[in-house]
């Protein structure tokens, strides 16, 4: 959790500053411990640290019920080789990280709204920033906008999170190496997955996620602002390179979380052998994830 917060903090700060603040993410570390002291690489760490096993827990939750859902879909299952029994098809995985990741973007939102804006204070004493803490950025926040203003840019998050579509499309990829001098355990073929998959999910969701962090940043007051006018304004001030601002913190971290994630869920499934569902005649299955 603590390096995964700083890697973020120097991501939304790469994405979210004036044009010009810093040269890259090593300048933005230095600036950061240099003038804000190294404690600020956590601004803003307490919203997830808060909120993200509920994040991880509706996202993996409905995925698992998404995939359930979709196993009774003829079009979302394909023979398991070799055998009489059928599997969810990698369509079927990654539609259902797609509804998964739209589900969890209502829990998702207002955290990283909240953590998004506590990031950015470049000031060192608390008593000069505009947000004092997680309750103070809520309240203003509400205060300015309402209740709904928690999901303010929220189109941005649905974009985003349907990056999630590609999370689970390595899963039985290595599966190819049975019978070869490859072969490897299941438990390391989710780990490998996890973490290469989140390079996948990380490249297609930057340019939503620099989008929905500006929306997500700008003043309290600020009015007309849509997913599609900030792209407008990113493309115009610095091309298609600025949709990937702040791409390398973010691989960085990705792999040892994502892959350390997805082998913690699969193994449990298996333990609970959450994976296969009998349907109908009892000498016919349906894996979820074999």
């Amino acid at each position: 959790m603590a390096n995964d917060s700083s890697f973020d903090t120097i991501k939304t700060r790469l994405q979210c500053a004036p044009p010009g603040t810093y040269a890259g993410a090593l300048d933005c570390l230095r600036q950061t411990i240099k003038n804000e002291s190294v404690f600020a690489l956590y601004k803003g760490a307490t919203p997830p640290a808060v909120g993200w096993a509920a994040i991880d827990s509706v996202l993996l939750g409905s995925l698992h019920n998404y995939r359930l859902f979709l196993v009774d879909t003829p079009l979302m299952t394909e023979n398991v080789p070799g055998t009489s029994h059928r599997r969810l098809s990698i369509l079927g995985h990654s539609v259902a990280g797609l509804f998964a990741g739209w589900t969890s973007a209502f829990v998702a939102h207002p955290i990283e709204l909240v953590k998004v804006n506590l990031q950015l204070q470049r000031q060192r004493a608390v008593s000069e920033r505009k947000f004092k803490g997680p309750i103070d950025c809520i309240r203003q926040v509400v205060q300015a906008n309402g209740i709904l203003g928690l999901w303010r840019g929220f189109g941005g998050s649905l974009a985003f999170r349907s990056s999630f579509f590609f999370m689970f499309i390595l899963m039985r990829s290595f599966s190819r190496l049975q019978g070869t001098r490859y072969e490897m355990s299941t438990g390391m073929a989710n780990f490998l997955s996890g973490g290469l998959a989140s390079f996948l999910f990380w490249f297609t969701a930057i340019p939503s996620d620099n989008v929905k962090n500006r929306i997500m940043s700008s003043d309290l007051k600020s009015r007309g602002l849509s997913p599609t006018s900030v792209a407008r304004d990113i493309y115009r001030v610095n091309g298609f390179r600025g949709f990937y601002a702040g791409l390398v913190p973010t691989v960085l971290r990705a792999f040892p979380v994502n892959a350390s994630a997805l082998f913690v869920y699969e193994g449990i499934l298996r333990l609970l052998n959450a994976e296969k569902v009998s349907v109908l005649k009892p000498e016919r299955s349906i894996f979820l994830i074999q």
